[in-house]
């Protein structure tokens, strides 16, 4: 190799956020492959200094170009200018390996779960790095004011049903173990779960765990993306995904080494469910790029955030949502544009306690037109309101009174597949039919019948101030749910800027998986695909690799 940082010490301190352990996998993992394992891990390595501003794009380039020629006969990574990027070379690259027909057309007419030992992820403040900011040194493509599809997730209100990893097989077909999302209870020295036995004795519930949801980050400055030789592994414009084109991907696997997150799947053997068996809309995007439901052998694969849904290829119905947060019984997956801040994953960023109130009372309260039905009639005062509806009672009317106080104008409309605008409208609905009756909610009187004016409100503890009536609905919101306080990033410290936030506890320096209220063998899936191909031969020759080392890292260890 010529790159100038090669010569290592043998005593050097690992560089990947994931530990020592998890680093010599990944080095064990590439000497099984046929690519220079010096190369991809160096690479890796200066890709994560990259995204932390210690060493700019176009040095990273310039220092592994001749490398990376030598080794793959092209280097069709990005670099430091956009305009240095041959796009047209990229698309030629892909019609080389489809012909002029695409393979969508091809193929109408032709009819790896993480256990980790050690996470590996130290709690780490939502902070800008000290280092030169990611925006001087590198080339991030993806604009400010279009959409970034991203999610926010409420840990704390995780019951770790493992709903949203059935769920996203069941969409996407990887082959069981290779879990795209991913959740695994954990204890550090911080915090302690509950033993699943504990589960039956009084007072213990699957909330009592500590859970990290692990999908892929789609980060808006991807290291995996930096080394790919080959512009398989990309991030694209609409929406700004990282994804992997399974037709360009040559499985070298340097974006494992270089993805800090260990959320990459190298597809051993052919995959479970063949390529017959599924739609083309589920796996082309509107570019006609191979990008979506399980990859075929030989190339890699992790969570693309549904680009079939998000493109309209399944109704206009489900563009902007996923499977995982459609399937998620206590709706603490929250997906959406970050860039707009009327988006559910924002809206519940910017107030947990509100939007999670949103929520839970939504659940609780009649429809509107059985509030309307049922209050025909009635009297305009409270005592006969809530005798008229079962589902009403002076605590969840003042929770209804509190979200009409503390409504926010959003200059930008909430984009498709948000559900919190539409719970919040339908709260809101259910105090009209209220007020229909002739009851004004927001009159002295009926606040202070609900408890909700300043003077007489009282918290649980004595130091709460309140000024006026939309401090008095927050208090009543923070009290109702106990909402997270603490919001946060994986790694933020390493600049890639990634699109989940999270609510709740972070993993501290110690944290270990700790087995969890629902096993992955409960819901018919495998906690990490080792498990699946001990009991299987691998290539042609069978088993050619070191199943007991290789997997274990692309397993997310």
């Amino acid at each position: 190799m010529s790159s100038e940082d090669s010569d290592e010490g043998a005593d050097e301190e690992p560089f990947h956020p994931l530990g020592e352990a998890w680093q010599d996998d990944l080095e064990d993992m590439l000497d099984d492959t046929e690519y220079d394992t010096e190369l991809g891990m160096e690479m890796g390595k200066d890709a994560m200094r990259v995204t932390k501003g210690d060493l700019s794009e176009e040095e990273f380039h310039e220092r592994y170009h001749e490398d990376v020629m030598a080794e793959f006969g092209e280097d069709e990574r990005p670099i430091a200018s956009p305009d240095d990027v041959d796009e047209v070379e990229s698309e030629s690259l892909l019609s080389s390996l489809t012909g002029d027909e695409s393979r969508r057309e091809v193929l109408k007419k032709g009819a790896a779960g993480a256990g980790f030992a050690s996470l590996g992820w130290g709690a780490i403040d939502q902070q800008e790095p000290e280092q030169e900011t990611v925006e001087e040194t590198s080339d991030v493509k993806h604009e400010e004011d279009a959409t970034q599809w991203g999610m926010t997730i409420d840990l704390e209100n995780c019951d770790g049903c493992l709903s949203c990893v059935v769920a996203c097989n069941e969409e996407h077909n990887w082959d069981k173990g290779a879990n795209w999302m991913y959740v695994l209870a954990y204890e550090d020295n911080q915090v302690e779960s509950p033993d699943p036995g504990q589960l039956e004795d009084s007072g213990v519930s699957v909330h009592d765990f500590n859970y990290l949801v692990r999908p892929c980050q789609h980060c808006t400055d991807a290291p995996c993306e930096k080394v790919c030789p080959t512009t398989a592994r990309h991030t694209r414009d609409q929406g700004g995904l990282v994804l992997t084109d399974y037709d360009v991907c040559i499985g070298c696997r340097y974006c494992q080494v270089a993805c800090p997150y260990g959320v990459n799947y190298f597809q051993w053997d052919e995959p479970n469910v063949d390529v017959e068996e599924i739609d083309p809309e589920m796996m082309y995007d509107q570019r006609d790029r191979w990008v979506s439901s399980r990859a075929p052998r030989g190339t890699m694969s992790k969570c693309v955030f549904d680009p079939p849904r998000q493109d309209g290829n399944m109704g206009d119905e489900l563009v902007g949502t996923t499977a995982c947060e459609m399937a998620c019984p206590p709706n603490v997956i929250q997906f959406g544009d970050k860039n707009n801040p009327a988006s559910d994953p924002e809206r519940y960023n910017d107030n947990p306690a509100r939007a999670r109130t949103i929520i839970n009372l939504y659940a609780a309260l009649p429809s509107p037109d059985a509030a309307r039905s049922s209050l025909q009639g009635v009297d305009g005062n409270l005592d006969a309101v809530i005798n008229a509806v079962d589902e009403l009672n002076r605590g969840r009317i003042a929770l209804a009174t509190a979200i009409q106080l503390t409504q926010e104008n959003y200059e930008e409309e909430a984009p498709p597949g948000d559900t919190l605008p539409d719970k919040e409208q339908s709260i809101l609905e259910v105090v009209s039919a209220i007020e229909s009756t002739g009851l004004t909610l927001d009159s002295q009187q009926t606040l202070q019948q609900l408890g909700l004016t300043v003077e007489q409100f009282q918290g649980p503890s004595q130091d709460i101030q309140v000024s006026d009536r939309e401090d008095v609905a927050q208090q009543l919101f923070d009290d109702y749910v106990d909402a997270p306080e603490n919001q946060f990033e994986l790694l933020a410290e390493m600049g890639t800027n990634p699109n989940v936030d999270y609510l709740g506890h972070q993993p501290g320096p110690e944290a270990h998986q700790v087995p969890g209220p629902t096993s992955y063998e409960d819901v018919g899936m495998l906690n990490v695909r080792q498990k699946a191909l001990e009991d299987e031969t691998v290539g042609p020759l069978g088993r050619d690799v070191d199943l007991g080392v290789g997997e274990t890292s692309e397993s997310g260890h």
